[in-house]
């Protein structure tokens, strides 16, 4: 159950700070954004891995520069669609 709550406060957290970068208005309430920052972990673990760097975790300064990134990525790619 901690894991659970973790895993969503450090979303909540890379959701508000991919939030804070991206330049222009992201609407989404408070579910958004964890799930936001659930899937920008995802896809800065993925960029990293595919990079050749090994996983960070998301607690870790890399770890979560990379899942903001990841996160900005996915604000981009929706707004694209």
């Amino acid at each position: 159950m901690g894991q659970i709550i973790s895993f969503i406060v450090v979303g909540l957290i890379v959701g508000i700070l991919a939030r804070f970068f991206y330049p222009g208005p992201v609407p989404m309430g408070m579910i958004g954004t964890i799930l936001l920052g659930i899937a920008g972990s995802f896809v800065g673990g993925f960029l990293a891995r595919l990079v050749g760097g090994k996983d960070p975790t998301p607690l870790q300064p890399a770890g979560l520069i990379g899942s903001v990134i990841g996160g900005i990525v996915l604000i981009f790619l929706v707004g694209l669609l």
